[in-house]
């Protein structure tokens, strides 16, 4: 490496890291504000917080990463330009395409980190953020009684203080329990004053009320003859309570297996997945549209069949060849596991027959085998023969009878065949028939039916339609969702392209204009972004095309701005401008003669 290429590329890296954590941290700012009344309150701990920081971190890190590079490199060629040392560069006979190498190969290095970190790092640590974010929304919040005001954070019970004494002490509680599952204030509590304090690491809370009285009465439905229910009323001196906090107040962490249908989670080899398995219930859908018409309608379809698209039957045939692999896949899995679980226990019968002759064998005669032999013959000799005369018998008597069967079916058939009618109708035999239709109301039934039919099927089309229509918009999102992993990597590039060369233009450093041309270019990149990725996902549009929008409309401005910046053009000084106002004059007064 050079000392040119040292002395651009470490003049980048400072200002790159700088704004990539003010960028990171203002992004961060916004996520948490977005969920600030969800996740605090909680009384969770520092490293809960901690751990929810750390994944909105990576999460948002490939938002950040191109806003991150437009502006370093705007400030790195500003300075540059500000302090002349562009201008000792170019006069040294090196080029300003040159001058871009160094940090354009570490942004091609940072774009390729990007995509890895977007299909490997991000989906993962998004799993964990949805995880968490459940899990802490789900989270009862602390206990905090505030006196006059009815507490329900405890399931079952709302409690009313009107003063409290200290830390945990109270005066004029009101407590209505509602664990009895009955609607309405049935069961009421009322003391004096009373303390409540955890005990037991915080998983339980006792509530110790003093001089009061407790209401109970049951909710019946009775007649006008019935009695009422009985009404209780119970005082006391001392009453405890216990409250069980461990469910309530804690937080239970879900099993990350609950998101695994999320996009966001999925890199691209479980994305392609996906596409596949919404593309096969898309193609089930229109499959069966043809198989419901056709059943709706048997009259028409008794000599013709209502046959699907070409590429539907394609698809079809590939889904059931597919389905039909696994099915066999794990019937010889099974089959598999079938024979060694019957090997297995084969070999125990085995051995524990064996054990037991040889301890028969060695209890009638110790010192010879011969028992065991005779025992195996003996067990030989009593296999019964597949030609033994009772199986024979048997198997006569079922001959004879199916002969039996077979002679009285013939009869049967026989006597209940008749001789076809090959003639033709009469003209009074249609009359009758026609006569029957109409005077019976066949007509009038069949249009009845037939207009059923038709609104059926209509409203099964229309269900139907309406399911393809929602698997169809979660296809575009997985589609999207599969470029958004080379998009926000090639915007790193492409906010390069416009940074450095707008640095050499403005020749200004610091924080000044280059921030302020960094966001407002930020800001038409993330509203061109979601402008396209709206589209992709209305359809209106190609996914491909929708999520590579914004790139191609700033590319153009990259290119242009490298092209003004090779011939050192002062895009933001007034000159030019009335340079170029007074050069369109001079072209307007030279064409006034001609047209005269």
């Amino acid at each position: 490496m050079k000392k040119l290429d040292k002395l651009i590329l470490g003049s980048f890296l400072g200002p790159f890291l700088l704004t990539f954590i003010v960028v990171d941290f203002i992004l961060l700012t916004v996520n948490m504000l977005k969920y600030f009344d969800e996740i605090f309150g909680k009384g969770l701990s520092f490293w809960i917080y901690l751990e929810l920081i750390g994944y909105f971190v990576i999460s948002i890190s490939p938002m950040a990463l191109p806003l991150a590079v437009l502006l370093s490199s705007l400030m790195t060629f500003g300075n540059l330009g500000e302090h002349f040392e562009l201008t000792a560069i170019k006069s040294s006979g090196i080029s300003l395409l040159r001058a871009l190498r160094p940090i354009g190969v570490f942004v091609i290095v940072l774009s390729f980190a990007a995509y890895l970190s977007n299909n490997y790092l991000v989906p993962k640590v998004n799993l964990k953020t949805f995880s968490l974010l459940y899990d802490i929304r789900m989270k009862s919040p602390a206990l905090d009684i505030k006196a006059g005001v009815f507490y329900d954070g405890i399931p079952g019970y709302s409690i009313k203080v009107n003063e409290k004494v200290g830390e945990f002490g109270l005066k004029d509680i009101l407590i209505y329990s509602h664990n009895s599952g009955q609607t309405g204030n049935l069961d009421v509590t009322l003391a004096d004053s009373g303390r409540m304090e955890p005990f037991f690491s915080e998983n339980y809370m006792k509530l110790t009320l003093y001089h009061g009285i407790n209401y109970n009465e049951p909710k019946m439905v009775r007649g006008i003859n019935d009695k009422p229910g009985e009404f209780n009323r119970a005082s006391f001196d001392k009453n405890e309570v216990v409250f069980d906090l461990n469910n309530t107040f804690k937080l239970n962490r879900t099993a990350e297996d609950a998101w695994s249908t999320n996009r966001s989670i999925k890199n691209i080899a479980q994305i392609k997945l996906g596409l596949d398995s919404i593309g096969t219930l898309v193609n089930e859908q229109r499959y069966q549209n043809y198989q419901t018409a056709e059943s709706v309608y048997p009259f028409f379809t008794r000599n013709r069949k209502f046959k699907p698209a070409a590429d539907i039957l394609e698809r079809k045939a590939l889904d059931d060849s597919v389905r039909v692999f696994k099915m066999r896949k794990e019937k010889a899995l099974a089959d598999s596991l079938e024979q060694l679980k019957k090997l297995a226990r084969k070999d125990t019968v085995d051995t524990t027959s064996v054990l037991t002759d040889k301890l028969e064998s060695r209890i009638l005669n110790p010192g010879s085998d011969s028992a065991i032999s005779g025992k195996k013959a003996v067990i030989a000799s009593n296999k019964v023969s597949a030609r033994d005369s009772l199986f024979a018998s048997s198997a006569n008597e079922e001959k004879v009878g199916v002969a039996e069967l077979g002679t009285n079916a013939g009869t049967v058939a026989n006597a209940v065949v008749k001789k076809q009618r090959t003639a033709a109708l009469t003209d009074e035999e249609r009359k009758k028939i026609d006569s029957l239709v109409t005077n019976r109301g066949y007509g009038k039934n069949a249009t009845t039916m037939a207009l059923n039919n038709a609104r059926n099927l209509k409203n099964t089309f229309g269900v139907k339609k309406s399911q393809i229509d929602n698997y169809q918009r979660d296809y575009r999102r997985f589609q999207i969702a599969w470029y958004q992993k080379y998009t926000q990597a090639i915007a790193c590039f492409v906010m390069f392209l416009i940074g450095a060369p707008l640095g050499a233009i403005i020749k200004k450093g610091g924080l000044g204009m280059p921030v302020l041309i960094s966001i407002i270019f930020f800001i038409v990149y993330y509203m061109i972004t979601m402008t396209g990725e709206k589209w992709a996902k209305e359809g209106v549009v190609d996914p491909l095309f929708g999520t590579f929008f914004s790139i191609i409309c700033l590319l153009p401005f990259g290119l242009f701005f490298i092209k003004q910046a090779r011939k050192d053009a002062r895009l933001f000084e007034p000159d030019f401008y009335i340079s170029a106002w007074q050069g369109i004059q001079k072209y307007i007064k030279v064409l006034r003669p001609k047209a005269n």
